[in-house]
C-alpha cells in the first residue's frame, strides 16, 4: 500500500472503515527507535485508520537487548499492536528433526 508518504507493509481491510496496517521491522534496522516512534503514526493517518500492528522480528541476543532498550525508552510493550519473533536459530530444533 503506497499512499503518498511510502509503503506500509500491509493493510488488512473489511472495507473503508475497517482496516488495519501491519509494519514489519528488523530489530538490526539502524533506525529501529525512530520508526516505532514515527513510522507508523505517519501511516495510520495517512490511511485513516488506528489500529496498527508492528511486527519487529530480531535474529541475535544483541538484536533483542538493542529492542527492548527502544522499547522501554519509547514505553511501548509487547502486546496485540506489537509482536515480537524471536528468529534466533540456536533456541529451537529444527522442524525437519522434529519427532
Amino acid at each position: 500500500m503506497n499512499n503518498g508518504r511510502g509503503p506500509v507493509d500491509y493493510k488488512i481491510s473489511r472495507g473503508s472503515k475497517d482496516s488495519t496496517l501491519v509494519e514489519f521491522k528488523l530489530a538490526s534496522n539502524s533506525k529501529l527507535k525512530q520508526n516505532l516512534a514515527k513510522q507508523v503514526e505517519v501511516y495510520k493517518s495517512a490511511n485513516q485508520t488506528n489500529k496498527p500492528i508492528k511486527v519487529i522480528l530480531y535474529f541475535t541476543d544483541s538484536e533483542l537487548e538493542k529492542l527492548l532498550k527502544a522499547l522501554k525508552e519509547l514505553e511501548l510493550s509487547q502486546g496485540k499492536e506489537l509482536i515480537l519473533i524471536d528468529a534466533r536459530a540456536t533456541n529451537k530444533p529444527s522442524g525437519s528433526n522434529a519427532k
